[in-house]
């Protein structure tokens, strides 16, 4: 039997874990978010959770990959056929397919993004309505090769294997993504009129910790930004040794993701101020917003290059993570190459991701089916998997296998009890707010 590949070091599979979780909600959703519910007082209830919820789901999927040696699919299944639990084969598919659902609908935006790089890289921009392009643009035939370049891309560096293509990718998008939002922060916050919009986001309003809306969707965003969907870190977390550190990967993963939501909210809201702009949420921000700011701003070229080539990066690093998790499944259930189902499934996505990129409709509607029910419900499978069914004790156990400071006894009801009911809630709260991811 051929030997299950590994990170070659334990930064490249920290870098790949920050990969995956930074992604293109951090840029268009928590800018909005921070300045929406509170400013600064936001930042309260979104760290308690990230940093107690967020980082326990993430040592949870982290420790069920190396434990099982698998991913979500083949781990979960062994462990509830241990137990002789009815239904192992639907059950344990659940979480792929959540997966596989966002990087369906995500390829489509990740085009988007790409075709508003080539704009940015040709200077056009200044030739364009980009109040009225979005429109314009969105579900033309345009769209399918935007798409497909957005698939060959992934598919690309996902066929190369997780030392020499996941790691090596990330290796270099992540460091090049953080010097580049620095680089783009410090011009934003140095705009005539900037300052309206640092204060717009640091400045607490103290009286939104008593809306519990601002608790839910700071719940919302702290779960879906460090990408727990019971899939997305388990299979990564099978590639690793167990020299690695569980615990001190989950809390980097969640640390440098908020940091680049952080940098993300003081580059765009400062500078859609001193431009007079609307600070909207979603992609009229990325794609609207962000393009006036480089269309009126001195050097606006030279910025909306790097800005889309940073957006790209992040948007890549996310898909690359998506489709490990959905070609690890496939290559466990058929036994075929990594590169043959690398392929496939990267051909059958773009076959299924066209209705998507056609019809705005659809995809709104298939994209909310599963962000809100199905991958939140993956999250769901994989806890109650392995903090209960596995076992709270073993899960402890194996979480702290190679940990420099292990985790106490405290962990055990946090994550059987705390972190199972939460994950719960969060299906429940994102059917009443249609959606808090």
């Amino acid at each position: 039997m051929k030997e299950r590949e590994n990170f070659s070091s334990k930064f490249g599979f920290i870098l790949s874990c920050i990969g995956s979780a930074v992604g293109l909600g951090n840029i268009w959703m928590f800018s909005w978010r921070l300045g929406q519910y509170g400013g600064a007082a936001f930042l309260i209830p979104y760290f308690i959770f990230v940093f107690i919820l967020g980082t326990t789901g993430l040592m949870g999927e982290f420790a069920l990959g190396r434990a099982k040696g698998k991913g979500s699919l083949g781990g979960i299944k062994e462990i509830l056929d241990e137990k002789n639990i009815f239904g192992s084969s639907i059950i344990s598919l659940i979480p792929t397919l959540g997966v596989w659902g966002i990087f369906l609908f995500y390829n489509v935006v990740v085009g988007w993004v790409l075709k508003y790089f080539s704009i940015s890289t040709t200077n056009n921009f200044k030739n364009i309505d980009v109040a009225n392009y979005l429109d314009s643009f969105l579900g033309s035939n345009e769209t399918i090769f935007w798409l497909a370049l957005a698939l060959l891309i992934t598919t690309i560096v996902v066929a190369y294997g997780v030392s020499k293509g996941i790691e090596k990718a990330n290796k270099v998008m992540m460091p090049a993504l953080f010097i580049i939002f620095i680089i783009l922060l410090i011009r934003s916050v140095t705009l005539p009129g900037a300052s309206e919009g640092i204060r717009y986001l640091l400045i607490p309003k103290w009286s939104y910790l008593l809306n519990p809306t601002t608790w839910v969707m700071a719940l919302g965003q702290a779960f879906f930004t460090v990408s727990l969907n019971g899939a997305g870190m388990v299979v990564y977390g099978s590639y690793i040794k167990k020299d690695v550190d569980i615990p001190s990967s989950a809390i980097n993963t969640a640390f440098y993701d908020s940091l680049s939501a952080m940098l993300a909210a003081f580059i765009i809201i400062p500078a859609a101020f001193a431009f007079g702009l609307d600070p909207a949420s979603g992609p009229t921000l990325l794609f609207i917003t962000v393009p006036t700011i480089f269309k009126s701003m001195p050097g606006g070229h030279l910025f909306g290059i790097i800005f889309f080539g940073s957006i790209v990066f992040a948007a890549v690093s996310s898909t690359i993570n998506m489709m490990e998790a959905t070609s690890e499944a496939f290559m466990y259930k058929t036994k075929w190459s990594r590169r043959k189902s690398v392929l496939f499934i990267g051909v059958i996505s773009f076959l299924v991701a066209i209705p998507l990129a056609f019809n705005i409709e659809l995809f709104n509607n298939f994209s909310d089916i599963v962000t809100i029910y199905i991958a939140p419900f993956g999250t769901v499978i994989s806890a109650i998997t392995f903090f209960w069914i596995y076992g709270v004790d073993k899960a402890l156990e194996e979480i702290n296998i190679g940990a420099k400071r292990p985790l106490g006894n405290w962990f055990m009801p946090l994550a059987k009890y705390v972190f199972v009911f939460v994950s719960i809630i969060v299906i429940v709260f994102g059917a009443i707010y249609g959606g808090i991811g």
